[in-house]
């Protein structure tokens, strides 16, 4: 990665400000709570895991905040706080999850060392998984390899390697060649402004298309897979992602092209048995009605902006976690795997 998404920096978490790249590379730190919620809602750090990440160091800011006498209750404020920041990515709430029991298992004089390891655990932890995701990953392609990604899956979404980017990475290490076409990812266009950027920068092939250019580069060109990352994966394999991952999984089955899901089994759900009961974010209208910067959508005009759609599992020719590569019926390898998670 050409950049650190998060880094502890002692007096809070510093990001990088996704919502100015390309263009610009701009830090800022964190030292509150509501600094970090209102960070992740305006989607100036995004990805399921690194926001998963980022939310629990934030508990260890409301920690290294309060006063002795109000540790706790800043605690639970700030972890029901950071929930209700976005709803549909998992790895956030599992991330929360493992500082409360910390919390609950810390002494009053240990709480905020406590809580500040637990979070430094949950980032290595996620750097580990992506990167033994990217060795999986990477053996499903030839030594040449045409790819297609959707939004952002790369170290930008993550603690820094990434989950369908850490693919091309671990790939690129092992001497394969890549091509990678990045849909621009309508209507904030995480693939031309971040997979681009990120791609470009680590010297990996990289060209942006239209999202509804994706079933015709299929049509035309030999596309060796499709690999996209996941905010949940219920109990069966059906995948939340992005809005437009499940358009770009119908064109892969109909032109005979894998499509694979790569993601940390704390991405995956098993408390839902199906993808219909996944809760879908919906975003605000302005970001359709003015994303090109200026006004194209006129004001009598209704927009719906969900932020998400659910790609069914038999769409889906395999699951790539840190396990290895889960293939159909995902069910029972899922809950096997998520015995070891």
């Amino acid at each position: 990665m050409p950049a650190r998404t998060l880094e502890w920096v002692g007096i809070g978490l510093r990001l990088l400000d996704q919502t100015r790249l390309p263009t610009e590379e701009l830090y800022f730190v964190c030292q509150d709570v509501e600094t970090l919620a209102h960070a992740i809602e305006t989607l100036r750090v995004r990805g399921a895991p690194a926001i998963g990440v980022s939310a629990a160091y934030g508990v260890a800011i409301a920690a290294m905040n309060a006063d002795d006498a109000d540790r706790r209750d800043a605690v639970a404020r700030a972890i029901a706080r950071l929930a209700r920041t976005r709803p549909t990515a998992v790895n956030l709430f599992w991330a929360l999850e493992r500082m409360r029991r910390t919390a609950e298992a810390a002494t009053d004089v240990e709480l905020g060392e406590r809580l500040l390891a637990e979070a430094r655990a949950i980032e290595k932890d996620d750097d580990r998984r992506c990167r033994a995701m990217g060795g999986h990953g990477a053996g499903l392609l030839p030594d040449e390899a045409t790819v297609i990604t959707h939004c952002n899956a790369g170290g930008l979404a993550t603690s820094g390697y990434g989950t369908a980017l850490g693919v091309f990475y671990a790939a690129a290490e092992m001497g394969k060649r890549l091509r990678v076409y990045a849909d621009e990812t309508r209507p904030l266009l995480q693939g031309a402004r971040l997979t681009a950027w990120e791609l470009a920068t680590s010297n990996i092939d990289v060209t942006v298309i239209c999202d509804s250019t994706a079933a015709s580069l299929m049509r035309s060109r030999h596309v060796d897979g499709v690999f996209v990352g996941a905010d949940r994966i219920a109990a069966n394999g059906d995948t939340a992602n992005k809005i437009g991952t499940y358009g770009l999984a119908i064109a892969a089955q109909k032109h005979g092209v894998p499509f694979y899901v790569v993601a940390p089994m704390s991405t995956v759900d098993m408390t839902l048995p199906d993808g219909s009961h996944i809760p879908i974010e919906e975003r605000g209208e302005d970001e359709v009605r003015c994303g090109a910067g200026r006004r194209t959508v006129p004001d009598a005009a209704k927009v719906w902006n969900p932020a998400f759609d659910v790609t069914p599992a038999d769409l889906i020719t395999g699951i790539v976690t840190e396990h290895g590569v889960a293939r159909p019926p995902f069910g029972p390898t899922l809950a096997a795997w998520n015995t070891h998670h």
